[in-house]
Protein backbone atom coordinates (compact mmCIF):
# COMPACT_ATOMS: atom_id res chain seq x y z
CA UNK A 1 0.00 0.00 0.00
CA UNK A 2 1.34 3.48 -1.26
CA UNK A 3 0.99 7.11 0.86
CA UNK A 4 1.16 9.91 -1.67
CA UNK A 5 1.77 13.53 -0.43
CA UNK A 6 -1.03 15.79 -1.10
CA UNK A 7 -1.18 17.33 -4.37
CA UNK A 8 -3.59 20.31 -3.78
CA UNK A 9 -2.24 22.80 -6.69
CA UNK A 10 -3.25 19.78 -9.13
CA UNK A 11 -6.21 20.33 -11.64
CA UNK A 12 -7.58 17.24 -13.09
CA UNK A 13 -10.66 18.17 -13.94
CA UNK A 14 -9.57 19.95 -17.19
CA UNK A 15 -8.48 17.07 -18.97
CA UNK A 16 -11.77 14.52 -19.49
CA UNK A 17 -11.02 11.35 -21.48
CA UNK A 18 -14.61 9.74 -22.49
CA UNK A 19 -14.06 6.12 -23.82
CA UNK A 20 -16.67 5.39 -26.53
CA UNK A 21 -16.56 1.74 -27.05
CA UNK A 22 -14.71 -1.04 -26.51
CA UNK A 23 -13.45 -4.21 -28.00
CA UNK A 24 -11.48 -6.73 -25.82
CA UNK A 25 -8.65 -4.47 -24.45
CA UNK A 26 -8.95 -1.97 -27.37
CA UNK A 27 -10.71 1.45 -26.46
CA UNK A 28 -12.24 4.54 -28.97
CA UNK A 29 -12.01 7.42 -26.72
CA UNK A 30 -12.17 11.36 -26.99
CA UNK A 31 -8.78 13.21 -25.00
CA UNK A 32 -10.25 17.02 -24.30
CA UNK A 33 -7.00 19.31 -24.72
CA UNK A 34 -6.99 23.46 -24.85
CA UNK A 35 -6.13 23.04 -28.43
CA UNK A 36 -8.87 20.17 -30.08
CA UNK A 37 -10.26 17.26 -29.01
CA UNK A 38 -8.03 14.38 -29.55
CA UNK A 39 -10.07 11.05 -30.99
CA UNK A 40 -8.15 8.15 -29.74
CA UNK A 41 -6.14 5.90 -30.66
CA UNK A 42 -3.85 8.15 -32.23
CA UNK A 43 -0.09 8.60 -33.95
CA UNK A 44 1.85 11.32 -33.10
CA UNK A 45 4.86 12.25 -35.98
CA UNK A 46 7.70 13.70 -34.01
CA UNK A 47 8.94 17.10 -34.30
CA UNK A 48 12.13 16.87 -32.50
CA UNK A 49 13.14 20.40 -33.14
CA UNK A 50 9.90 21.74 -33.93
CA UNK A 51 8.96 20.58 -37.23
CA UNK A 52 8.13 17.10 -38.24
CA UNK A 53 11.13 16.81 -40.98
CA UNK A 54 10.86 17.31 -44.48
CA UNK A 55 7.26 18.00 -44.14
CA UNK A 56 4.58 21.16 -43.03
CA UNK A 57 2.69 22.01 -40.80
CA UNK A 58 -0.32 21.94 -43.59
CA UNK A 59 0.54 19.03 -45.34
CA UNK A 60 0.31 17.50 -41.44
CA UNK A 61 -3.08 19.01 -41.12
CA UNK A 62 -4.14 17.43 -44.89
CA UNK A 63 -2.66 14.15 -43.88
CA UNK A 64 -5.53 14.03 -40.78
CA UNK A 65 -2.43 14.30 -38.53
CA UNK A 66 -3.71 15.83 -35.11
CA UNK A 67 -1.09 15.60 -32.24
CA UNK A 68 2.75 16.47 -33.18
CA UNK A 69 5.23 15.42 -30.57
CA UNK A 70 8.24 18.19 -29.44
CA UNK A 71 11.81 17.50 -27.68
CA UNK A 72 12.39 18.96 -24.86
CA UNK A 73 15.98 18.19 -24.28
CA UNK A 74 16.50 19.74 -28.14
CA UNK A 75 14.16 22.81 -27.99
CA UNK A 76 15.57 23.74 -24.48
CA UNK A 77 19.50 23.35 -26.19
CA UNK A 78 18.48 25.24 -29.20
CA UNK A 79 16.83 27.56 -29.54
CA UNK A 80 15.58 27.75 -25.99
CA UNK A 81 12.59 27.16 -23.62
CA UNK A 82 12.59 30.99 -23.06
CA UNK A 83 12.69 32.33 -26.31
CA UNK A 84 10.20 29.98 -27.14
CA UNK A 85 7.46 31.09 -24.88
CA UNK A 86 8.84 34.69 -25.63
CA UNK A 87 7.70 34.23 -29.10
CA UNK A 88 4.42 32.76 -27.87
CA UNK A 89 4.95 28.87 -27.05
CA UNK A 90 5.40 26.04 -28.85
CA UNK A 91 2.12 25.82 -30.87
CA UNK A 92 2.58 29.96 -32.32
CA UNK A 93 6.30 29.29 -32.95
CA UNK A 94 6.19 26.54 -35.53
CA UNK A 95 2.04 27.62 -36.42
CA UNK A 96 0.74 24.03 -35.50
CA UNK A 97 -2.26 24.93 -33.63
CA UNK A 98 -3.35 21.60 -32.92
CA UNK A 99 -2.71 19.28 -29.71
CA UNK A 100 0.93 19.28 -29.11
CA UNK A 101 2.68 17.03 -26.75
CA UNK A 102 6.81 17.37 -25.00
CA UNK A 103 8.60 14.60 -24.02
CA UNK A 104 10.59 15.04 -20.41
CA UNK A 105 14.38 14.82 -21.72
CA UNK A 106 14.51 11.91 -19.78
CA UNK A 107 15.35 9.03 -23.20
CA UNK A 108 17.45 11.58 -24.43
CA UNK A 109 19.46 11.62 -21.57
CA UNK A 110 19.46 8.47 -21.32
CA UNK A 111 20.92 7.76 -24.66
CA UNK A 112 24.14 10.57 -23.81
CA UNK A 113 25.38 7.49 -21.35
CA UNK A 114 29.32 8.47 -22.24
CA UNK A 115 28.19 11.87 -21.12
CA UNK A 116 25.74 12.21 -18.63
CA UNK A 117 26.04 11.91 -14.73
CA UNK A 118 22.67 10.10 -12.65
CA UNK A 119 21.98 11.43 -9.14
CA UNK A 120 19.11 11.00 -6.95
CA UNK A 121 18.03 14.96 -7.70
CA UNK A 122 18.62 14.93 -11.34
CA UNK A 123 21.55 13.92 -14.24
CA UNK A 124 24.13 16.34 -15.18
CA UNK A 125 25.12 15.97 -18.60
CA UNK A 126 26.80 17.47 -21.69
CA UNK A 127 25.59 18.85 -24.45
CA UNK A 128 25.68 17.15 -28.61
CA UNK A 129 25.86 20.53 -29.95
CA UNK A 130 28.80 22.19 -28.16
CA UNK A 131 29.77 19.80 -25.13
CA UNK A 132 28.17 22.57 -22.88
CA UNK A 133 27.41 21.26 -18.74
CA UNK A 134 23.65 21.09 -18.52
CA UNK A 135 21.44 19.81 -15.77
CA UNK A 136 17.96 18.54 -15.37
CA UNK A 137 15.71 17.76 -12.60
CA UNK A 138 12.30 17.32 -11.92
CA UNK A 139 11.64 20.93 -11.17
CA UNK A 140 13.32 22.37 -14.43
CA UNK A 141 11.88 19.45 -16.94
CA UNK A 142 8.68 20.41 -15.72
CA UNK A 143 9.78 24.35 -16.09
CA UNK A 144 11.16 24.02 -19.83
CA UNK A 145 7.93 22.05 -20.69
CA UNK A 146 5.34 25.10 -19.27
CA UNK A 147 7.77 27.51 -21.28
CA UNK A 148 7.20 25.37 -24.30
CA UNK A 149 3.86 25.05 -23.64
CA UNK A 150 2.17 22.08 -25.12
CA UNK A 151 -0.64 20.61 -24.26
CA UNK A 152 0.71 17.01 -22.83
CA UNK A 153 3.80 17.08 -20.94
CA UNK A 154 5.60 14.22 -19.36
CA UNK A 155 7.03 13.85 -15.89
CA UNK A 156 10.84 13.14 -15.68
CA UNK A 157 11.68 9.98 -15.42
CA UNK A 158 14.74 7.69 -15.98
CA UNK A 159 14.73 5.04 -19.37
CA UNK A 160 17.41 2.62 -18.34
CA UNK A 161 19.03 -0.99 -19.67
CA UNK A 162 16.07 -3.17 -20.19
CA UNK A 163 17.67 -6.15 -18.92
CA UNK A 164 20.28 -5.17 -15.92
CA UNK A 165 18.01 -5.90 -12.81
CA UNK A 166 20.14 -3.16 -10.51
CA UNK A 167 20.15 -0.24 -13.36
CA UNK A 168 16.44 -0.65 -13.58
CA UNK A 169 15.84 -0.47 -9.79
CA UNK A 170 17.70 2.47 -9.43
CA UNK A 171 16.06 3.88 -12.68
CA UNK A 172 12.61 2.92 -11.10
CA UNK A 173 13.70 4.15 -8.12
CA UNK A 174 14.45 7.80 -9.31
CA UNK A 175 11.40 7.77 -11.85
CA UNK A 176 8.76 7.28 -8.69
CA UNK A 177 10.17 10.17 -6.85
CA UNK A 178 10.61 12.18 -9.50
CA UNK A 179 7.06 11.61 -10.28
CA UNK A 180 6.02 12.84 -7.57
CA UNK A 181 8.65 16.17 -7.43
CA UNK A 182 7.00 16.85 -11.12
CA UNK A 183 3.32 16.90 -9.74
CA UNK A 184 4.51 18.93 -7.13
CA UNK A 185 6.41 21.45 -9.47
CA UNK A 186 3.35 21.64 -12.30
CA UNK A 187 1.81 25.06 -12.25
CA UNK A 188 -0.25 25.46 -15.20
CA UNK A 189 -3.60 24.18 -15.11
CA UNK A 190 -3.40 24.13 -19.03
CA UNK A 191 -1.48 21.31 -19.40
CA UNK A 192 -2.29 17.72 -19.12
CA UNK A 193 0.48 16.00 -17.19
CA UNK A 194 1.38 12.43 -17.50
CA UNK A 195 3.62 10.13 -15.21
CA UNK A 196 5.87 7.27 -16.93
CA UNK A 197 5.53 3.72 -15.89
CA UNK A 198 9.67 2.31 -16.09
CA UNK A 199 10.91 -1.44 -14.86
CA UNK A 200 12.51 -3.00 -18.02
CA UNK A 201 11.10 -6.37 -18.80
CA UNK A 202 11.01 -7.32 -15.50
CA UNK A 203 7.08 -7.88 -15.06
CA UNK A 204 7.28 -7.73 -11.45
CA UNK A 205 8.74 -4.21 -11.15
CA UNK A 206 6.81 -3.33 -14.42
CA UNK A 207 3.80 -4.09 -12.36
CA UNK A 208 5.30 -2.45 -9.07
CA UNK A 209 6.34 0.64 -11.23
CA UNK A 210 2.29 0.43 -13.19
CA UNK A 211 1.14 0.74 -9.43
CA UNK A 212 3.05 3.29 -7.76
CA UNK A 213 2.31 5.57 -11.76
CA UNK A 214 -1.24 4.84 -11.51
CA UNK A 215 -1.95 5.73 -8.07
CA UNK A 216 -0.59 9.31 -8.65
CA UNK A 217 -3.18 12.23 -10.07
CA UNK A 218 -1.74 12.37 -12.89
CA UNK A 219 -4.04 12.99 -16.54
CA UNK A 220 -2.86 10.05 -18.22
CA UNK A 221 -0.25 7.20 -18.11
CA UNK A 222 2.77 6.96 -20.27
CA UNK A 223 4.93 3.05 -20.34
CA UNK A 224 8.46 4.00 -21.59
CA UNK A 225 11.57 2.00 -21.75
CA UNK A 226 10.38 0.01 -24.40
CA UNK A 227 11.44 -0.32 -27.98
CA UNK A 228 14.83 0.47 -26.60
CA UNK A 229 16.14 -3.24 -27.30
CA UNK A 230 14.20 -5.65 -25.90
CA UNK A 231 12.34 -8.27 -28.41
CA UNK A 232 8.23 -7.78 -29.98
CA UNK A 233 7.49 -10.20 -27.56
CA UNK A 234 8.74 -9.25 -24.47
CA UNK A 235 7.20 -5.83 -25.40
CA UNK A 236 3.64 -7.01 -25.66
CA UNK A 237 4.17 -9.14 -22.39
CA UNK A 238 4.90 -6.29 -20.51
CA UNK A 239 1.62 -4.54 -21.69
CA UNK A 240 -0.39 -7.50 -20.75
CA UNK A 241 1.24 -7.54 -17.22
CA UNK A 242 0.13 -4.32 -16.73
CA UNK A 243 -2.91 -3.53 -18.50
CA UNK A 244 -4.77 -4.84 -15.22
CA UNK A 245 -3.51 -1.90 -13.02
CA UNK A 246 -3.61 0.93 -15.81
CA UNK A 247 -6.79 3.49 -14.99
CA UNK A 248 -9.76 2.97 -17.45
CA UNK A 249 -10.48 6.46 -17.09
CA UNK A 250 -6.90 7.96 -18.36
CA UNK A 251 -5.47 7.61 -21.73
CA UNK A 252 -2.36 5.22 -21.71
CA UNK A 253 0.52 6.58 -24.20
CA UNK A 254 3.03 3.96 -25.46
CA UNK A 255 6.44 6.18 -26.03
CA UNK A 256 8.24 5.70 -29.35
CA UNK A 257 6.41 3.01 -30.83
CA UNK A 258 5.30 2.81 -34.18
CA UNK A 259 5.45 0.55 -37.14
CA UNK A 260 2.24 -0.38 -38.55
CA UNK A 261 2.23 -4.07 -36.71
CA UNK A 262 3.00 -2.41 -33.44
CA UNK A 263 -0.26 0.16 -33.77
CA UNK A 264 -2.16 -3.15 -34.09
CA UNK A 265 -0.76 -4.73 -31.38
CA UNK A 266 -0.03 -1.84 -29.16
CA UNK A 267 -4.14 -0.75 -29.43
CA UNK A 268 -4.97 -4.49 -28.93
CA UNK A 269 -3.19 -4.41 -25.58
CA UNK A 270 -5.23 -1.11 -24.32
CA UNK A 271 -2.77 1.64 -26.15
CA UNK A 272 -5.01 5.34 -27.09
CA UNK A 273 -1.43 7.34 -27.87
CA UNK A 274 1.35 6.84 -30.21
CA UNK A 275 4.34 8.07 -31.15
CA UNK A 276 7.46 7.91 -33.20
CA UNK A 277 10.07 9.59 -35.70
CA UNK A 278 10.12 5.92 -38.38
CA UNK A 279 7.78 7.27 -40.62
CA UNK A 280 9.94 10.19 -41.46
CA UNK A 281 13.40 8.92 -40.81
CA UNK A 282 12.74 5.99 -42.99
CA UNK A 283 11.50 8.19 -45.57
CA UNK A 284 14.92 10.40 -45.62
CA UNK A 285 16.45 6.65 -46.02
CA UNK A 286 13.85 6.34 -49.17
CA UNK A 287 12.45 3.38 -47.64
CA UNK A 288 8.00 3.24 -47.66
CA UNK A 289 5.53 1.23 -45.59
CA UNK A 290 3.10 -0.70 -47.65
CA UNK A 291 0.29 -3.26 -47.18
CA UNK A 292 2.91 -5.68 -48.90
CA UNK A 293 5.81 -4.61 -46.68
CA UNK A 294 8.17 -2.39 -46.32
CA UNK A 295 9.72 -1.19 -49.50
CA UNK A 296 13.09 0.38 -50.57
CA UNK A 297 12.51 2.65 -53.26
CA UNK A 298 15.98 3.06 -54.45
CA UNK A 299 15.99 -0.43 -55.84
CA UNK A 300 16.57 -0.55 -59.55
CA UNK A 301 13.14 -2.53 -60.23
CA UNK A 302 11.13 0.51 -59.52
CA UNK A 303 13.66 2.15 -62.52
CA UNK A 304 10.50 2.00 -65.16
CA UNK A 305 7.73 1.16 -62.75
CA UNK A 306 4.62 3.25 -63.19
CA UNK A 307 2.72 2.13 -60.15
CA UNK A 308 2.10 4.55 -57.08
CA UNK A 309 4.47 2.87 -53.92
CA UNK A 310 0.81 1.27 -52.76
CA UNK A 311 -2.03 0.76 -54.73
CA UNK A 312 -4.88 0.97 -52.51
CA UNK A 313 -3.11 4.32 -50.68
CA UNK A 314 -5.31 7.91 -50.98
CA UNK A 315 -2.04 9.86 -50.15
CA UNK A 316 -1.06 12.66 -52.32
CA UNK A 317 2.17 10.72 -53.25
CA UNK A 318 0.44 7.66 -54.03
CA UNK A 319 -2.47 9.20 -55.89
CA UNK A 320 0.08 11.68 -58.29
CA UNK A 321 3.56 10.14 -58.39
CA UNK A 322 4.79 6.79 -59.93
CA UNK A 323 7.48 4.67 -57.97
CA UNK A 324 10.13 5.48 -61.20
CA UNK A 325 9.25 9.15 -60.10
CA UNK A 326 10.16 8.72 -56.67
CA UNK A 327 13.33 6.49 -57.77
CA UNK A 328 14.07 8.75 -60.11
CA UNK A 329 14.15 11.89 -57.12
CA UNK A 330 16.30 9.72 -55.17
CA UNK A 331 18.97 9.06 -57.36
CA UNK A 332 18.80 12.82 -58.52
CA UNK A 333 19.87 13.31 -54.82
CA UNK A 334 16.17 15.84 -55.09
CA UNK A 335 14.84 16.59 -51.04
CA UNK A 336 11.37 15.98 -52.80
CA UNK A 337 11.68 12.28 -52.15
CA UNK A 338 12.31 12.77 -48.55
CA UNK A 339 8.77 14.85 -48.70
CA UNK A 340 6.90 12.41 -51.02
CA UNK A 341 7.45 9.53 -48.59
CA UNK A 342 7.13 11.40 -45.53
CA UNK A 343 3.70 12.55 -46.54
CA UNK A 344 3.43 8.33 -47.74
CA UNK A 345 4.27 6.98 -44.34
CA UNK A 346 3.01 9.35 -42.01
CA UNK A 347 -1.08 8.72 -44.13
CA UNK A 348 -0.36 5.19 -43.98
CA UNK A 349 0.04 5.27 -40.16
CA UNK A 350 -3.06 7.92 -39.49
CA UNK A 351 -5.19 6.14 -41.97
CA UNK A 352 -3.88 2.71 -40.46
CA UNK A 353 -5.45 4.32 -36.98
CA UNK A 354 -8.56 5.88 -38.64
CA UNK A 355 -9.63 2.08 -39.91
CA UNK A 356 -8.81 0.58 -36.59
CA UNK A 357 -10.95 3.02 -34.79
CA UNK A 358 -13.95 2.42 -36.95
CA UNK A 359 -13.17 -1.55 -36.36
CA UNK A 360 -13.57 -0.77 -32.30
CA UNK A 361 -16.59 1.11 -32.68
CA UNK A 362 -18.15 -1.33 -34.87
CA UNK A 363 -17.26 -3.88 -32.31
CA UNK A 364 -15.08 -6.05 -35.04
CA UNK A 365 -11.57 -4.94 -34.49
CA UNK A 366 -10.37 -8.39 -32.17
CA UNK A 367 -11.76 -10.52 -35.11
CA UNK A 368 -10.20 -8.48 -37.69
CA UNK A 369 -6.47 -8.48 -36.17
CA UNK A 370 -5.25 -11.49 -37.82
CA UNK A 371 -5.95 -9.80 -41.08
CA UNK A 372 -4.92 -6.35 -40.73
CA UNK A 373 -1.72 -8.59 -39.29
CA UNK A 374 -1.01 -10.36 -42.46
CA UNK A 375 -1.71 -7.27 -44.53
CA UNK A 376 0.97 -4.78 -42.90
CA UNK A 377 2.92 -7.45 -41.63
CA UNK A 378 6.92 -6.91 -42.87
CA UNK A 379 7.09 -3.40 -42.82
CA UNK A 380 9.43 -4.06 -39.69
CA UNK A 381 12.61 -5.37 -40.36
CA UNK A 382 15.73 -3.15 -39.46
CA UNK A 383 17.25 -0.83 -41.65
CA UNK A 384 20.73 0.48 -41.29
CA UNK A 385 20.31 4.45 -40.71
CA UNK A 386 24.09 4.65 -41.19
Amino acid sequence: MFSFPSFSNYNVSMFEFEVMAEDGHARAGIFSTPHGKLITPVFAPVGTQATVKTVTPAQLKDLGTSLVLANTYHLYLRPGDELIAKLGGIHEFMQWHNPMLTDSGGYQVFSLSQTRKIDEDGVTFKSHIDGSTHRFTPERSIQIQENLGADIIMAFDECSDPYDTETIRNAMRHTHNWAEQSLKAHSRTDQALFGIIQGGVDLRLREQSAEFISALPFNGIAIGGLSVGETKMEMFKVLETIHPILPIQKPHYLMGVGTPEDLINGIAHGIDIFDCVLPTRLARHYSAFSRGGRKNMMNGMYAADKKPIDEQCDCYTCQTFSRAYIRHLIMAKETLASTLLSIHNINALVKLIEEIRDLILQGKFRENIPHLLEIWSHNSQRVNFN
